[in-house]
């Protein structure tokens, strides 16, 4: 999402909250978050991501849903492409090598073999 202001650790919270719920009122993601809160509190942050432009809200009765304005995978795209500049310098192989190295990280053949055929796509496409 460029051009989109970007996010503090809070709101980064609240709009994981809201990507995992496809949409969802106040009290919902108070409830989804680690360390919560006052409410007025997490209308205000809900407020704030309306006006960077991350949430849409529609109102239902006498309570608002709020939505994302991005669907998942392009905000996905974003935030890997902070992470990428942020703390690898823009370097896919040095995240790439993070990813593999974790522990929790322990690919299935199935799912090597995905990689390895996205790999070899990105080569005969010149990317």
């Amino acid at each position: 999402m460029a051009g989109v202001p970007s996010l503090s650790r809070r709101e980064r919270e609240v709009m994981d909250i809201i990507h995992g719920l496809g949409q969802g009122t106040a009290a919902q993601v108070r409830a989804g978050m680690r360390e919560p809160p006052s409410n007025a509190a997490v209308r205000s942050t809900l407020r704030i991501l309306f006006e960077k432009g991350h949430l849409t809200y529609e109102q239902d009765g006498p309570r608002y849903l709020y939505s994302p304005t991005a669907a998942p995978k392009r905000a996905g795209r974003s935030a890997m492409q902070h992470v990428l500049q942020t703390f690898f310098g823009g370097s896919v192989e040095g995240a790439m090598a993070a990813l593999l190295e974790m522990d929790e990280s322990k690919l299935t053949l199935e799912e090597r073999e995905r990689i390895q055929g996205l790999i070899e796509r990105a080569q005969r496409e010149g990317r």
